[in-house]
């Protein structure tokens, strides 16, 4: 029944649902993976690459997070296409306030001004919604650090590790297990981002050019946004992969302990 009511927007089904947006939200879920952690210090985004073609010229270090002003940045799944009209608009009314008033628009009503766009996409005859969903990570005076996600509803809310695209489900269940009461460092949340994308990416082992990861901390009375290198990437895996090994050897070791500890008490 569902092909009576999807070819519109604006039109709800019997069940009240709008068909449309839950097909954007389906286009996202075949996208590469994208993830926040919230960190005491700062904030991490990490994004797998789609296009690793070796003859690709990349005028970019950076495939799918983009810096919006001086104080954001945002990470993207979904349609790179409709992506770029949004980072764009964030882009424009970030500089558009600045000129105004002389000061960075916090964080949460930039995303608000996004997020009332793309609501009236969904609501307007002739208006498809945008096939993408955002993470938002910026730093400002009134709330310090600061991860938000979007998705093409105009919903949005703040969150302290969360995961968009292809796997994110299974990355969500880890981030629920592994994140800590207390916000870690910015080592730890870059950590926590290697082991989540180990354990769900599709590839068999990470690599530097499937990978890109950002940051955003603040140094003295500035914030800094900065994509990581390829070298700094490969770096960061390589210590990844050596905290888990050690993680596993400790829980074998855990392990054996518990299985001698029986046989003690069997005897």
């Amino acid at each position: 029944m569902s092909h009576r009511y999807d070819t519109r927007t604006t039109i709800f089904s019997p069940e009240g649902r709008l068909y449309q947006v839950e097909y954007a939200l389906e286009a996202i879920s075949h996208a590469g993976t994208c993830l926040g952690i919230l960190a005491k210090d700062g904030v991490v985004l990490a994004a797998e690459k789609m296009s690793t073609a070796k003859l690709l010229d990349s005028a970019s270090e950076a495939e799918k997070i983009y810096k919006l002003d001086e104080h954001m940045a945002c990470s993207v799944a979904g349609i790179t296409a409709d992506a770029n009209i949004l980072v764009n608009y964030l882009r424009q009314s970030a500089q558009r306030h600045r000129l105004t008033f002389q000061e960075e628009l916090p964080v949460e009503q930039l995303v608000r001004l996004l997020c009332n766009t793309k609501q009236a996409y969904t609501q307007v005859g002739g208006l498809r919604p945008f096939g993408v969903s955002l993470l938002y990570a910026g730093w400002d005076c009134h709330h310090g650090f600061q991860l938000y996600q979007s998705d093409p509803s105009g919903n949005y809310s703040g969150w302290k590790a969360t995961c968009v695209g292809s796997n994110s489900q299974a990355a969500l269940s880890i981030l629920k297990q592994d994140y800590k009461d207390e916000e870690p460092d910015l080592h730890e949340a870059l950590m926590l981002a290697v082991k989540v994308l180990s354990k769900t990416m599709d590839s068999a082992t990470l690599t530097a050019d499937k990978l890109e990861f950002a940051t955003i901390t603040r140094v003295g009375d500035e914030t800094k946004f900065a994509v990581m290198k390829p070298e700094q990437v490969a770096s960061v895996l390589q210590e990844g992969e050596e905290l888990r090994k050690a993680e596993e050897a400790a829980e074998k070791a855990k392990k054996e302990a518990k299985a001698k500890e029986r046989k003690r008490a069997e005897r």
